[in-house]
């Protein structure tokens, strides 16, 4: 190649490059260098080429290559630059920099433009790799050549800071050289600014004396650059700061700089470097805790300031402030910076000040600190001070021997060193070898006298020495005054000092003031607080205490100063502000929650606040902490007294007294606590139980007074106790007291009532001689007053009555002469003269209106005196006396009764009404037998049933049980009231407790025998007799009717029921003809019939009977003889009698009387009839009338299943509203609703609350003897395990059957059932039990139990059906075909039992299972049959379903016959008349699917079952298998999706399995 192509090559490469064709340009390249190996160009375009090529290697060797070449030539260099700049490999800087400097070189003489550019990049690259010193150095030379070029002031400016910025960020990092250079473009930039003053210029004065701050050699350049500044900026005071700071960390604090502190304080008061500076001025004057102050308020706003924070530190060590002093230096330490030089000395210092504070904590903890700071401080091993520091150290944390050995070495090493003999005394001082101590302090305040502590340290050693040394002034106290005077704020030489004068010289008031002084100077020192306040307390200056604990408390944190929260919370708890001591107390816990002082000053505190509850938390915590201490049980013994806890009380007071067994405290809260009980014992009329808890009380009321006679209180106790019996009857007071009560030797004595209140008052006595207080007098005279009402009830001479009656009157008015304002005294004196037997009612009214004036709300004292003008027949003024007495109380329960008694008097329609509400109010002797002779005149009254004042007043007003309540009570208490007796068995006759009624009757009679009314008595033993004979006692009801004389009609036909019940017929009937012939009424008359003609029936003459009837319907029928008629027709199966019977009763009796008996008798014709929904309607009408009545809706709930099973949740439903209406129902209409829900299906995977289990489970709860109700458990334990059974889950119930049927049978031995019943329910269960077991495939257990079923009854049809049953069962198992003969014998075995529809309903099966399908059918439909002519609903549907199921399986098997599909259509459609049974609709469903797959109408069907609400899951989950398979089959995949998602909703696992089958293969 020529040269001419050569040059033409290398053009058309420029070109290819130029059009970015640059493999085009490499071709033409190598072209040229083929020719031309060393041609300069052509290596530069290779480079080119191939770095746009992304070929960095090779455009590196070309560049390279052309460098070599012609080293001074700019295009490869300028090419190798770009190539390194787009290069992003770290390895390339340094090239790059290399690159950089040739081109510098080689613009230096040309374009300095260039120059400059290549320079800005080069500075860069060394700012990036951290070259400072050769970025400042060619910046500069930048700047010199600009400068040198002509360049403007402003551009050189804006170069000199560009510099600042490239240098400033890391200048604590760079040399010194770098450094200068940054210090010269600062200055050089101050000085080249346009405008000065100005915002820029003031802000780069600021940078640059920051930057100069950095460098602690620069100080004088730094304080030239501060004072420029100021002098151009004379109201900034940020250089001042600077300075300031620069002074504080140096450590230099010359005249000089304490001047800028306070020129930087005068120009702002707020600056934190003045404030500091102000602080370490007042340090350098001994103005402690204003330098504290200062310093800290100065590092609040500089807290980067180490300086400081040491000058901090070491003010706090001047006033003993030693865990601040570690804090602070902490602080100073973690701002430190590189401990280099000064700094390092700075970091010694500050650790040798941590280590003092530490040691002077005197803490193991704070000693392991101490030891490890000394061992960071450079140098230390060597320091005898710090060894010495090192030993106290170590002596702290209890390493005596470490410390000894420290102290030996310096003693022997630096003997003059005053540290080594103050240790070795510390060491001797902590070993109590207080002599050597002595003399190692003494050698150590010889060298430096001058130190507080060893004179402190001195002092307590004489202190300890012996007492002849604490005593000696010239010892113990000299150096006790010596150290607080060498150091003013050692605050436990001032408490040393207060403690000597406390308790050696006896000067309180000095020693208050060391005291209070030592906690002046430390705040944390509890025992110098605790003591100022107590001595400030002692000496009368609460003012004093109280300011002192205010200061504490306001200064103190959460959970601190819990002896000041204390003291304070104690200080409120004396003067009565319970609510300020409750909220110290609880400060005070919450810095120590384990101190059971405080939880007892709590309690205390809650106590006097009225929060008992929380007392009572707050002492039995302090009894846990500290169970020995046994003022805190009684504490919390009390306070459960307060809250009326007494059982608690009793049993917390019982825990004391096995601790301290006469401790008298808890022996009066024992006593106390059963005289609360005893009283709110005869509050309830719970008498037998008060004289328990009187006896008791008695008992420990006694031995307190044997412990403490002196005390009144416990006499006065004692009376109370006593006395607290005059409510009791006398025959139930039969009271052991303890023979020391009545100065007697004897352990125990049985006292009477009388002698019980005789005791009472001779306490009282007792109780007046040691304190007489008026309100023992007041007790003493209403004893007496009570001593006399119990001799007036058993009927004493009146003489002795009178007698007490005037002692009475003299103490009361004794009473009153000591305290005439108080209202009760008043009143007793009042209540005492009105009695009859001083009768001085002047006196009385005087005296109750004494009583009101003295206490204007004063319901008794009105009640009172209303009580005394209805004595002395002012019945107004008793009225409104009353009235004023209920406007003051409306709950008071007296004035309501004596409201009650001014009715009465006066005849008004009001008195029930007012006598109610006194029982209502509470139980009352007056009101009580006042409202229950009221309600027993009410129901004598036979005409008033309708009116309205009877239903408002007995009926709504549930008058008879209340009355009955009452009356119980009273009889309780007045035992010898026959007219009371009488009464309760009247009401207990109405509730129909006849046993209780026998026993008030014979109590009447007893207390009316020797009564002179022998009227009364006679009617009391007639209504005797009729108790005992409504119990069953006849031959005591004939003994009771032939004592008195039998001339009255109800006195005859008591005597003649009798007879009767006692089966002797023959007495009876002349009874009763006796009867008729002295009834003066014809209902009598009727009556008597009646009784004759059920006789005649018990005689089995019947016709006799039926003409007795008959008699008595043509004179004027009773509803009794109606009713006898009735049922004799039904009893007989009589349809014409009892239905002509049954309609006549109807006409005869209406409303609500009896309306139970009619709907029992309508119903049992209905049944005769073969009505069976008409006996559900009759019962379902009188309800509707009578929706009230709970027996018409038990009835309901009984009848339903037998009759119309088909209704049976409605039968549920029907007794759960009986027993809502009233639960004395319980027994039987749980087991009701359990029969119904188990006839409707129920089961406990419905509902886990409401189910038939559930509910049989709670009816024999309530009643576990009625064996109905255990064959009920049975039923429904063997439908729970079906239904589970049917879930594919495990029985939960197994092994129940024979535990069961042994249970029926016992509880049918126990009761007295008819026996035929008896029968029913045995056999029943026992098929049942048989059943279960066959079932559950325990079959030779069935057939064990079949087998002794059978012995014990041969010709037991049902027995025999099962054993066959069974038997066939084992060999349908076998799936062999049964021979001829043994079908013959089980056909033969159904004929046996051939009314039986489960029989042929088994028989059809067992067809079934041979293949005889006809047969099967025709056994079906006998079961069908049979099922029609019972009336068996449940029968004909079961048979129904089973006849349809047949059929269709024969449709499934694909039969050709049109018979089938017929007869699943008939079949169920019947059913489906029946009942709404979702059974049939699936049955459809699936005759529908087989007919017809794919069709419209089968989705419908199946849809209609699977959708449906309510339909079981068993029947929906098949419903639910063959829609899959039809919607799969229609490839609708919509319905698909619906269809698994109900699916899934339903956890029907078997749907899902065929969803996944059927998906996989589609």
């Amino acid at each position: 190649m020529s040269n001419k192509e050569v040059k033409a090559a290398l053009k058309s490469a420029r070109e290819a490059i130029r059009n970015k064709e640059y493999k085009e340009a490499l071709k033409h390249c190598k072209a040229v260098l083929k020719q031309e190996k060393n041609n300069y160009n052509a290596w530069v375009f290779i480079g080119l080429a191939a770095a746009e090529l992304e070929q960095p290697d090779q455009a590196k060797g070309a560049y390279k290559k052309a460098i070599e070449l012609e080293p001074n030539q700019l295009l490869a260099w300028q090419g190798l630059a770009n190539l390194y700049e787009k290069s992003n490999q770290p390895d390339v800087q340094g090239d790059l920099g290399d690159v950089y400097q040739k081109l510098l070189e080689l613009y230096e003489s040309g374009d300095k433009q260039k120059w400059c550019d290549v320079c800005n990049k080069l500075v860069e690259l060394y700012c990036q790799g951290n070259k400072y010193l050769e970025a400042a150095e060619l910046w500069q030379k930048l700047t010199e050549v600009k400068k040198e070029g002509g360049a403007e002031k402003a551009e050189l400016h804006r170069l000199w800071k560009r510099m600042i910025q490239l240098l400033g960020d890391n200048v604590q990092y760079q040399d010194n050289k770098t450094a200068q250079l940054l210090f010269n473009a600062y200055e050089e930039a101050l000085n080249s600014a346009d405008t000065v003053p100005s915002e820029d210029h003031r802000n780069l004065y600021k940078d640059f004396i920051q930057c100069l701050s950095k460098f602690p050699h620069e100080a004088a350049r730094l304080e030239k650059a501060c004072d420029d500044m100021m002098a151009l900026y004379p109201t900034v005071s940020y250089p001042l700061e600077v300075l300031c700071l620069y002074f504080i960390q140096s450590g230099t604090l010359s005249e000089e700089a304490l001047q800028y502190f306070s020129k930087l304080l005068e120009m702002d008061s707020s600056s934190g470097p003045g404030i500091i500076g102000f602080g370490i001025k007042c340090l350098q004057e001994k103005k402690y805790n204003e330098a504290i102050k200062s310093l800290t308020e100065g590092l609040q706003k500089v807290s980067q300031c180490p300086g400081a924070w040491h000058y901090l530190a070491e003010a706090q060590m001047k006033v003993h402030r030693h865990r601040d002093a570690v804090l602070s230096c902490n602080q100073a330490l973690k701002n430190l910076e590189t401990p280099e030089g000064p700094s390092l000395q700075r970091k010694n210092l500050i650790l040798q000040l941590k280590a003092e504070a530490l040691i002077k904590i005197a803490d193991a903890g704070a000693a392991e600190e101490a030891i490890n700071a000394l061992k960071q401080i450079v140098g230390a091993s060597s320091d005898p001070v710090l060894l010495a520091f090192r030993g106290r150290a170590y002596l702290n944390k209890g390493l005596v021997d470490e410390a000894s050995k420290i102290s030996q070495e310096l003693l022997l090493s630096y003997p003059d060193l005053a540290e080594a003999h103050a240790l070795e005394g510390f060491i001797h001082y902590s070993q109590k070898k207080y002599e050597q101590a002595e003399r190692s302090f003494q050698n150590a305040i010889e060298r430096r006298a001058e130190i507080a502590e060893y004179h402190q340290y001195l002092g307590l050693t004489y202190w300890f020495m012996s007492d002849e040394t604490k005593r000696d002034k010239g010892k113990t106290l000299t150096h006790f005054l010596k150290a607080a005077k060498l150091d003013s704020y050692l605050g436990s030489a001032f408490c040393y000092l207060g403690n000597y004068y406390r308790d050696v010289a006896g000067d309180k008031s000095r020693a208050r003031g060391c005291y209070k002084k030592a906690f002046e100077l430390d705040g944390t020192d509890e025992e110098s607080g605790t003591a100022a306040v107590d001595l400030s307390v002692e000496l009368g200056d609460t003012d004093t205490a109280l300011s002192i604990l205010n200061e504490v408390t306001e200064k103190a944190n959460a959970g601190a100063a819990k002896w000041a929260w204390l003291h304070r919370g104690l200080y409120y708890l004396r003067t009565g502000q319970p609510s300020k001591a409750v909220a110290d107390l609880q400060a005070a816990l919450r810095a120590d929650r384990m101190d059971p002082n405080c939880w007892e000053s709590l309690g205390e505190a809650y106590v006097s606040r009225g929060s008992y509850a929380a007392a009572l938390k707050s002492f039995r915590k302090a009894s846990e902490l500290n169970p020995d201490h046994v003022y805190s049980i009684y504490r919390a013994a009390a306070v459960e007294q307060i809250l009326g806890k007494y059982e608690n009380a009793i049993v917390t007071y019982q825990q004391i007294l096995e601790k301290t067994e006469e401790y008298v405290p808890a022996l009066k809260g024992l006593g106390e606590c059963y005289l609360m009980l005893a009283r709110s014992a005869l509050e309830k009329y719970l008498d037998m139980r008060a004289v328990g808890y009187i006896e008791q009380a008695l008992e420990f009321f006694t031995r307190a007074t044997k412990q403490r006679p002196d005390i009144s209180s416990l006499w006065k106790l004692l009376g109370d106790t006593c006395t607290s019996v005059h409510v009791i009857s006398p025959t139930k007071v039969n009271v052991q007291v303890l023979g020391s009560l009545l100065g007697k030797n004897e352990n125990k004595q049985m006292l009477k009532k009388s002698e019980l209140l005789r005791l009472g008052g001779r306490c009282y006595g007792r109780a007046l001689k040691l304190i007489p207080l008026p309100n023992i007098w007041c007790d003493l005279g209403i004893n007496y007053y009570r001593q006399a009402e119990h001799l007036t009830a058993v009927g004493t001479d009146m003489n002795e009555i009178r007698e007490l009656l005037e002692k009475s009157l003299q103490c009361l008015k004794k009473a009153v002469r000591l305290d005439s304002k108080n209202h009760l005294y008043w009143n007793a004196l009042g209540v005492v003269a009105s009695c009859s037997v001083i009768g001085n009612y002047a006196l009385a009214q005087h005296s109750f209106i004494k009583s009101v004036q003295a206490e204007e709300i004063n319901v008794v004292a009105w009640t009172n005196l209303g009580v005394l003008y209805l004595a002395t027949g002012n019945i107004e003024q008793a009225h409104e006396a009353f009235k004023v007495a209920q406007s003051l109380e409306p709950s008071y329960l007296m004035c309501w009764i004596g409201q009650a008694l001014v009715a009465e008097a006066i005849g008004s329609y009001d008195t029930m009404d007012l006598f109610r509400h006194t029982t209502e109010l509470s139980t009352h002797t007056e009101g009580a037998k006042g409202y229950a002779h009221w309600v027993c005149s009410t129901l004598q009254d036979k005409s008033n049933r309708d009116t309205e004042q009877y239903l408002y007043n007995i009926v709504e007003m549930n008058a008879i049980p209340a009355a009955q309540v009452v009356m119980s009570k009273y009889t309780e208490r007045n035992p010898d009231d026959a007219s009371a007796f009488t009464m309760l068995g009247y009401l207990n006759d109405y509730l129909e407790l006849k046993r209780q009624a026998k026993d008030a009757y014979e109590r009447a009679a007893t207390l009316l025998k020797n009564s002179e009314d022998t009227e009364k008595y006679n009617t009391a033993m007639q209504n005797y007799g009729r108790s005992l004979c409504a119990i069953g006692e006849c031959d005591k009801a004939i003994e009771v009717y032939t004592s008195i004389p039998l001339t009255e009609f109800d006195a005859i036909m008591g005597i003649a029921l009798a007879y009767f019940k006692k089966g002797l017929l023959e007495e009876s009937i002349k009874a009763y003809e006796k009867a008729l012939s002295v009834a003066k009424s014809e209902q009598d008359k009727t009556h008597t019939l009646t009784a004759l003609a059920i006789i005649e029936y018990k005689r089995n003459k019947v016709d006799a009977a039926k003409t007795l009837l008959f008699k008595c319907s043509l004179k004027e029928p009773s509803t009794e003889s109606l009713k006898a008629l009735c049922t004799l027709g039904l009893v007989k199966q009589d349809v014409t009698l009892a239905t002509a019977a049954l309609k006549e009763l109807l006409k005869h009796e209406k409303g609500s009387d009896g309306i139970y008996e009619r709907c029992l008798i309508a119903s049992a014709v209905y049944a005769l009839q073969g009505r069976n929904l008409g006996i559900q309607r009759e019962v379902s009408k009188a309800i509707h009338s009578y929706p009230g009545n709970p027996a018409l809706w038990s009835l309901l709930s009984r009848l339903i299943p037998l009759y119309t099973p088909q209704k049976a949740k409605g039968g549920a439903v029907a007794g759960n509203i009986a027993h809502a209406l009233d639960l004395r129902h319980g027994k039987d209409v749980l087991r009701n609703v359990a029969v119904n829900q188990l006839a409707a299906g129920c089961h406990m995977l419905e509902d886990e609350r409401n189910n038939p289990l559930k509910n049989i489970q709670k009816a024999i709860h309530i009643c576990p003897d009625n064996p109905a109700a255990w064959a009920v458990l049975m039923a429904a334990c063997h439908a729970e395990n079906t239904v589970v059974c049917l879930n594919n889950t495990q029985p939960k119930r197994t092994d129940l059957e024979m535990t069961l049927v042994s249970t029926i049978s016992a509880k049918t031995g126990e009761n007295n059932l008819p026996h035929n019943y008896i029968q029913t329910l045995e056999n029943w269960s026992l098929c049942q039990a048989i059943t279960s077991l066959e079932e559950s495939g325990r079959i030779s257990e069935a057939e064990a139990l079949c087998t002794k079923g059978l012995k014990n009854c041969p010709e037991h049809p049902a027995l025999f059906l099962l054993l066959r049953q069974i038997q066939c069962k084992q060999l349908l198992l076998s799936h062999k075909e049964l021979p001829d003969t043994i079908l013959k014998e089980l056909h033969k075995t159904v004929m046996t039992s051939s009314s039986s529809i489960a029989a042929w309903q088994w028989l059809a099966k067992v067809y079934q299972s041979q293949g005889m399908i006809v047969g099967a059918e025709m056994c079906y439909r006998k079961s069908l049959q049979l099922a029609s002519q019972q009336g068996s609903w449940s029968g004909k549907l079961s048979s129904l379903l089973r006849l349809a199921m047949l059929a269709l399986e024969v449709c499934m098997a694909n039969v050709s016959n049109e018979h089938w599909p017929s007869l699943v259509q008939e079949a169920t459609t019947e059913a489906l008349k029946l009942y709404s049974c979702p059974l049939a609709v699936l049955l459809q469903a699936l005759l529908q699917y087989i007919r017809k797959m794919g069709a419209r109408e089968t989705r419908r069907m199946l849809e209609r079952v699977v959708y449906q609400p309510g339909n079981p899951e068993t029947i929906v989950s098949v419903a639910r298998w063959y829609l899959l398979q039809h919607l799969y089959a229609k490839d609708d995949y919509e319905l698909i999706d619906v269809l698994v998602e109900n699916a899934k909703a339903n956890g029907d696992i078997r749907a899902l399995d065929l969803h996944k089958k059927l998906s996989a293969s589609a």
